[in-house]
């Protein structure tokens, strides 16, 4: 009996060995494997680790074997995660401002345990993460665990909401109230992690940040709003509300130079209809919320946009910009 356990986990240390140690340019000889097996107080004869090698190829892991001269090589060929992917998934945990410096690095350990030891190295990236603004608030991992708990057992929530004062210290809204909604989805737009929640109170959708989120918990009672949130265009919603900037959408007819196409329908999508006009520029109208994240995006272009309609959007724009200039005007002596 203490044999066959022995035996199993052999296999079990043979596998992680392999998994860890080899990759296409690092085989290890069949004598490495028995070296490595004895240190571990689990000796095999050759015969043996061949057939436990293919017993891991039944299994569906891909033991490959690769002849050098007299000698045969083993090592991992296809793994459920190449290495372009895992340093696709690397970049985006170390450039997500909601996902903390520790919490970036415990991440990227975890996906580098995903390849050998060998191409490990080529995904650390530490120095990166360290220089990256991030987050302070570690509970964001507890929050997004109770909030996808919640949306499958359709159930309301409430929290606290807060921002940062002048000395870096929470100040919470309305004197520390409660927030309660129905939680419906997760979004990360413009680096940062929201909820999408309906509110009961204010009768449709909202959002917030999930970093700024305190002292969660599950209510009693279904939850309200379904109606709204399928009827929600997800990507519009992102598209339209600027740094998710809060504030209702209207239709805003817009007009470029031809040369900001680009950032257009890098904003908008492929989808937004471009309609060209005399003198080099073209128009398009988009749902947006009118608010100063939107002006700051239309001034980052200068004189190369303005807006077209409706009204009430260019005579907020106009107060915008006049409210900027005056901050520079010449001081009264």
């Amino acid at each position: 009996m203490a044999k066959q356990q022995n035996q199993k986990l052999r296999i079990l240390c043979l596998m992680e060995y392999l998994n860890l140690n080899t990759d296409e340019h690092h085989p290890v000889s069949a004598r490495e494997i028995m070296e490595y097996l004895e240190g571990q107080d689990m000796p095999v004869e050759r015969k043996t680790l061949y057939d436990d090698l293919e017993t891991l190829r039944r299994f569906g892991l891909d033991v490959v074997a690769i002849r050098h001269g007299n000698q045969t090589g083993y090592h991992i060929g296809q793994r459920p995660f190449q290495l372009p992917e895992l340093k696709l998934l690397v970049d985006s945990v170390q450039s997500s401002r909601f996902i903390t410096r520790k919490k970036s690095l415990e991440l990227i350990d975890k996906l580098e345990r995903l390849t050998s030891r060998h191409e490990a190295k080529r995904l650390h990236r530490e120095v990166l993460v360290a220089r990256r603004i991030k987050t302070m608030n570690e509970s964001i991992y507890y929050i997004v665990d109770e909030v996808q708990s919640a949306i499958g057992e359709d159930r309301h929530i409430s929290f606290q909401y807060y921002d940062y004062d002048v000395s870096r210290r929470r100040v919470f809204r309305h004197g520390g109230a409660r927030y309660t909604v129905s939680p419906y989805a997760l979004m990360w737009d413009d680096e940062n992690y929201y909820l999408l929640a309906y509110d009961d109170a204010a009768g449709h959708m909202k959002h917030y940040r999930v970093d700024k989120m305190a002292n969660l918990r599950q209510e009693n009672g279904p939850r309200t709003g379904k109606a709204a949130f399928e009827a929600l265009d997800m990507a519009e919603y992102s598209n339209s509300h600027f740094g998710m900037f809060s504030g209702s959408t209207v239709p805003v007819t817009l007009e470029f130079r031809n040369r900001l196409a680009g950032p257009v329908i890098d904003r908008f999508g492929q989808d937004v209809i471009l309609v060209p006009r005399e003198n080099g520029v073209f128009t398009v109208t988009v749902q947006a919320a009118v608010n100063p994240l939107f002006f700051g995006w239309l001034c980052g272009f200068g004189d190369a946009v303005r807006i077209l309609a409706p009204e009430s959007a260019k005579k907020a724009m106009a107060e915008h910009l006049q409210s900027i200039a005056a901050l520079y005007g010449e001081e009264e002596p």
